[in-house]
């Protein structure tokens, strides 16, 4: 008995070994996929509600494609130059920042003969990171190409949920089906109903802080508020990352306490009412994972497929912990990961 439970612990192991690296050697294929099968979730309704209209599964699909195709071709062109202008400015930042801290070196008196300010703009070396954001936004050609597999991806999966009940129906006996269709239609439901609400939740945020910052006339405001949108996935940690950048921001370009501090305040309370307010009560529960197991999430993920797997590490394994809820045999695992 013993030396079987050592074995098994081993192969588990050499298992999970083996699923990291297949997971991080096929990146370009899963990424686009995981990001299809995310919006398949919240665009499958959509479908279904055209059909129940009359109207062919391969239309909807079709239609629902072509404004998917056109909303993310818009987003990325937008965020793209955004991106492509912050990060060829940042060195001018840089300089800025060198001169607000040497000036409250100064106001403070904290600069003398043995402590002298540190010219920050050259130890963080800003032309070093506007050269990294440069190469990490890549060519808008590279977009395109993800942005195609995640649409062809989607065709199968939406074409492929409308025939899924019936291929069950079709593989087992009439209880075993039954109980599976059940099993699946608690999951889809859960997941979507989790993510459409998370996904809402998140755009709201996001329009709120882009336009708070916009009246204040904080530069790249569209950059902060779209920044915002995909950090709300991170629990806690997302919202801190989220509200933090846009204040610096604002302290850099308007060397003034006053309007940084308002920003701050409105960001705060923007976060916290839709964070621990409106999102538990439109949700009616909430998530329930474990923190350790959020930041290990965003650890393994974020190491596995970088920024993208970061934001997607949440949703992931909120998934699968719905998925375990509703599998008797795997509820342990739900336990296990829950707060």
């Amino acid at each position: 008995m013993k030396e079987g439970k050592i074995i098994a612990l081993f192969l588990g192991i050499i298992s999970i070994f083996i699923l990291g690296v297949f997971l991080k050697y096929t990146r370009p294929v899963l990424v686009p996929f995981s990001l299809a099968v995310f919006l398949s979730f919240l665009l499958n309704p959509i479908v279904e509600f055209l059909i129940r209209k009359k109207i062919p599964r391969a239309i909807a699909i079709v239609f629902i494609l072509l404004f998917t195709f056109v909303l993310l071709y818009l987003l990325g062109l937008l965020f793209y130059s955004s991106g492509k202008a912050f990060a060829s400015d940042l060195p001018n930042y840089g300089k800025k920042f060198n001169t607000l801290i040497t000036n409250l070196f100064e106001k403070w008196k904290l600069a003398s003969e043995k402590l002298e300010p540190i010219d920050w703009a050259n130890q963080l070396n800003f032309s070093s990171i506007a050269s990294f954001l440069l190469s990490s936004l890549g060519s808008f050609l590279k977009f395109l190409t993800n942005l195609f597999l995640v649409l062809l991806f989607l065709v199968f999966i939406l074409a492929g949920r409308g025939r899924l009940r019936e291929k069950i129906q079709n593989s087992f006996k009439k209880e075993d089906s039954l109980r599976i269709n059940e099993i699946i239609s608690n999951v889809d439901h859960q997941v979507y109903k989790y993510l459409s609400i998370k996904t809402l939740i998140s755009l709201i945020t996001g329009l709120l802080a882009g336009v708070i910052l916009y009246i204040f006339g904080v530069n790249y405001a569209i950059i902060w508020g779209f920044f915002t949108f995909l950090l709300n996935y991170i629990p806690n940690l997302g919202s801190v990352i989220a509200t933090v950048f846009p204040v610096l921001m604002a302290i850099i370009q308007f060397e003034s306490i006053w309007p940084t501090l308002w920003i701050l305040l409105i960001l705060i309370v923007i976060q916290t009412l839709m964070g621990n307010v409106v999102e538990p009560r439109i949700l009616g529960m909430r998530l329930g994972l474990s923190p350790l197991v959020v930041i290990l999430s965003l650890i393994f993920w974020g190491w596995l497929w970088g920024i993208v797997g970061m934001i997607l590490a949440v949703p992931i394994t909120a998934t699968i912990k719905i998925i375990c809820e509703n599998v008797p045999q795997l509820r342990i695992i739900s336990e296990l990961i829950s707060r």
